[in-house]
C-alpha cells in the first residue's frame, strides 16, 4: 500500500509546532531525530553548534493510515523556508521497486534533490521536486 502524508518544515520550532499538534491530535511520537543524532559524512560539514538540538525529523501517527511529519531546517538545507509554503508530500511505499516507480515517474521534468538510497536511519529515501507545471 502507498501513502501520502504532509511534511512541514519549521525553522527552529519544529518541537513546539509538534508539541502543540500532539495536544490537539493526542498519541505519541513514533520517531524524534535531532540533527545531532546524524553520523558524520566526508565531505559534508558538520552540522552547526546551534543546529543540534534542531529536530531532523519527527512523525506523529494521525490514524493507521496517516501521520503528520516535520522537521526543521536552515541554513544550507533550504535557506528559503517561509511559513505559509513550508510544506510537501511524504509518499510511503511498502517496497523498493514501488518507491522506484513512484519516485522515477515523479521525477520527469523535476528537479531531484536527494536520489533514492538507503539511509543511516534504514530507510530506502529520495527528495525531488516535481515538474512546477504540475504543481
Amino acid at each position: 500500500m502507498t501513502t501520502v502524508n504532509i511534511y512541514l518544515t519549521f525553522d527552529g520550532d519544529c518541537m513546539q509546532a509538534f508539541e502543540f499538534y500532539r495536544s490537539v491530535f493526542g498519541g505519541e511520537f513514533s520517531y524524534i531525530g535531532k540533527f545531532s543524532d546524524m553520523p558524520t559524512q566526508e565531505g559534508q560539514p558538520p552540522v552547526p553548534e546551534a543546529m543540534k538540538d534542531f529536530i531532523m525529523h519527527i512523525g506523529l501517527p494521525i490514524s493507521t493510515e496517516t501521520a503528520l511529519l516535520g522537521s526543521d531546517t536552515g541554513g544550507e538545507w533550504a535557506p528559503s523556508v517561509n511559513k505559509g509554503n513550508n510544506f510537501s508530500i511524504s509518499v510511503d511505499t511498502d517496497s523498493k521497486d514501488k518507491a522506484n516507480v513512484v519516485f522515477n515517474a515523479l521525477a520527469l521534468g523535476g528537479i531531484i534533490t536527494m536520489p533514492l538510497n538507503t539511509t543511516f536511519w534504514g530507510s530506502y529515501f529520495g527528495m525531488l521536486t516535481v515538474d512546477g507545471k504540475l504543481c
